[in-house]
């Protein structure tokens, strides 16, 4: 992967040259994280360039964004309890205070986290981990990455 792709998210993934999209969904992109120190990590990227908030989308937009929100979750959810029996929940955020685009954090935990940690937010895991190589989306990240889009796929199917 090349950092090329990292300065436009979203008009990359509406160009299909955003390596990290697991599928398009209604009002968004289901991506998978960059980073990997929670195996299953992913994003939800608004689909709409210049939204820089969910209340910038007209309400039924709004909604289609959340119910693809709703699906990436419980895709994660779903795919990291098959592949990690220490699966404990999935967490959701919205933040948006570094990138000024709408999108949506859904972080996997685990029981194996360090314990003061794993009931901590995600934020505070140390800067060490957020740009350690170790950490980066790649090979490894295969399977699990190719189980959230199943299962994303599969909930489409079933709704």
């Amino acid at each position: 992967m090349t950092a090329d792709w990292r300065a436009d998210r979203i008009g990359t993934a509406l160009r299909g040259e955003n390596p990290t999209v697991l599928r398009q969904l209604g009002a968004g992109f289901a991506v998978i994280g960059d980073i990997q120190f929670l195996p299953g990590y992913s994003v939800l990227l608004t689909d709409t360039p210049g939204v820089e908030r969910l209340t910038d989308l007209p309400r039924l937009r709004r909604l289609a964004y959340l119910s693809d929100l709703d699906r990436l979750g419980e895709a994660v959810e779903r795919a990291c309890r098959a592949a990690d029996p220490a699966f404990r929940r999935v967490n959701i955020e919205i933040l948006g205070n570094k990138d000024p685009f709408l999108h949506t954090h859904v972080w996997p935990r685990y029981d194996w986290e360090p314990e003061h940690l794993v009931e901590k937010p995600v934020w505070l895991y140390p800067p060490t981990h957020w740009g350690d190589p170790q950490h980066a989306l790649g090979p490894a990240h295969d399977a699990l990455r190719a189980a959230i889009a199943a299962e994303l796929d599969g909930l489409a199917s079933s709704a």
